[in-house]
This record gives structure tokens, C-alpha cells and sequence, in this order.
């Protein structure tokens, strides 16, 4: 039986080893954006949806109307401020904190990463800044923290509400399209449409976290399967009893509701520990009660 020093030590390296992966993975991510608006967003004059698109909006209504250069930082940060606080309190201080993070280090790489534009056609920028734009934001969802702004309202709503809202706010962000279009012409408004859209599908095929599926796992050790499950997941469990009708032996089945993502851990797992175990996935659309997403608390 392990100490209560020894399971204190396992738990501090795990939470170091989280902390790491949410900084590497969040970092990398923001590095990604800031690339993507200097070589891409910018060379289209797009305006890439959320606080990033208001953000730019702001300073080409500034260079343009006023002659003034605003830069990326002090503005986002402003931005950002309400979504922070309403986050810290109804999300959770650990992810909030690492998210704030994230959006300096997003807005200061922004700032400092040279603008290198890969090709000026319009349509590929579009097509491929939507294409990375999803891969940074995935990358920072997917470490357990996210790119701030309208990504705090996603969060939200799949950690309260089990509801995935990436579609709500792409048309959410018609808004800034509307204005931009109004103020620079609808061009580039509407092939910001296209960059949206390929950013929100990208987020979808690379996070699949939001996605739930149900495991029914037929055992003859349902001790240890859920075990498994707990460690992996943080989830519960229910154990069910059924008797096999060709062997009329009494099995376990254990019940339980996982992310898609954990599923392919568990499962690997649990074959590993029983290889006579049996595995049903059944694809999860709606369920009601308590969620544990561990990288949001």
C-alpha cells in the first residue's frame, strides 16, 4: 500500500506534468496565431473572427480614418479583461489563469513576429488561414486552456452546459464582418466568412473532447475497468450485473459517459488489462447531470 508521502509526490509530478503540457501545447498554439495574422490575415486584410477580428478591426479603423498605429497588445488586453474576470469566477482559476497567459504571450508574439506573407491570393489565404487559425486554437483546447475571448464562451457552454457552440459564434462574429464590410467593403468581409467557417470545421475535426461517447464494457473484472476509467477520466462509473446466455456465466457490465478523446485511452487500457473483454461505443448527442472536465478547475 503506497504512503500518504508517496501519493502526494505522484500527485504533485502529475499536476507539474499537466501544467507543463497546458504551457507547451498553449504557447505553441499562440505562436501559430500570431504567424497566421502576420502572414496570412494581414496579407488578406481579413478579420479572423473573435477578439483576435475586433482587435484588427480597431487598428484599421485607427490607420485608416485617424492615421494612428495602434498595436496588437494594449488592445486585446482590454478586450480581454471582462472574459477573463466572468471566466475566473463561473470557469475556474487554473484555466483562466493559463489562459490569460496564453493571450499575452499571443498578443506580444504578435507584435514581434515579422510579417512574412506566404502568397497574396486571397482565396488560399482564406482557405489556410482558416485551416491554421484551427490548429491553434485546437492546440490550446486540446492542452486544456484556449486562445481567450469567444473561446471562454465555448469553454462555458461545454463544461455547464454539455453543448458545443462553435457554430453560434461564427455567427456571432457576422457582427464584426458586418461592420467591417460596411467600413472597407464587403470583399473582404465575406471571404472572412470563408476563413471563419474553415477555422470553426478545423476546430471540430481536431477537438473532440466536446464529442461524448457511452461505454458499455462486458468484464469479468469490473473492479479494475473502472479503475481504469477513474484514472483516466476522473469519471464514475455504474456496474451492472448480467449472466452471458451461451456460457450462463454471471459477468460485469460497467456503464459510463467519457469524452471521445479518453475513450481511445480507456479502451487500450482496459483490453490491455482484460483481453476477454468485450466493448461497446455508442455515440452520446445529449445527457443531463454533472460533467468532470479535469483541465478546466
Amino acid at each position: 500500500m503506497k504512503s500518504k508521502n508517496e501519493t502526494c509526490d505522484q500527485k504533485l509530478k502529475s499536476d507539474v506534468k499537466k501544467e507543463i503540457k497546458i504551457l507547451i501545447f498553449g504557447l505553441i498554439g499562440a505562436l501559430i496565431m500570431a504567424v497566421n495574422i502576420k502572414s496570412f490575415v494581414h496579407a488578406g486584410g481579413l478579420y479572423p473572427g473573435g477578439f483576435n477580428g475586433v482587435t484588427l478591426l480597431l487598428q484599421s479603423i485607427f490607420e485608416n480614418f485617424f492615421g494612428i498605429a495602434l498595436p496588437f497588445t494594449p488592445i486585446s488586453l482590454i478586450l480581454n479583461a471582462v472574459p477573463v474576470a466572468v471566466s475566473f469566477l463561473a470557469i475556474g482559476k487554473r484555466f483562466t489563469v493559463n489562459t490569460t497567459v496564453i493571450i499575452v504571450a499571443t498578443s506580444i508574439f504578435t507584435d514581434i513576429v515579422p510579417a512574412i506573407p506566404i502568397t497574396h491570393d486571397i482565396l488560399l489565404i482564406s482557405i489556410f488561414g482558416g485551416i491554421v487559425n484551427g490548429i491553434a486554437v485546437s492546440l490550446c483546447l486540446i492542452g486544456g486552456t484556449s486562445t481567450g475571448g469567444t473561446d471562454f464562451i465555448a469553454v462555458f457552454f461545454m463544461e455547464k452546459k454539455n453543448t458545443d457552440v462553435f457554430n453560434y459564434i461564427l455567427l456571432g462574429n457576422a457582427i464584426v464582418l458586418i461592420i467591417a464590410g460596411i467600413l472597407f467593403g464587403w470583399d473582404k468581409a465575406l471571404y472572412s466568412i470563408i476563413f471563419q467557417f474553415t477555422s470553426t470545421q478545423m476546430i471540430h475535426l481536431l477537438y473532440q473532447t466536446h464529442n461524448k461517447v457511452t461505454l458499455f464494457v462486458v468484464t469479468d473484472h469490473p473492479e479494475r475497468v473502472y479503475e481504469i476509467i477513474r484514472e483516466v477520466t476522473h469519471h464514475s462509473a455504474t456496474e451492472l450485473t448480467a449472466t452471458g446466455m451461451y456460457s450462463q456465466q454471471e459477468r460485469g457490465i460497467i456503464y459510463s459517459i467519457v469524452s471521445r478523446t479518453e475513450a481511445k485511452v480507456v479502451i487500450r487500457q482496459v483490453l490491455e488489462s482484460d483481453p476477454h473483454a468485450f466493448v461497446n461505443v455508442v455515440k452520446t448527442d445529449m445527457f443531463t447531470g454533472r460533467f468532470y472536465m479535469d483541465d478546466i478547475h
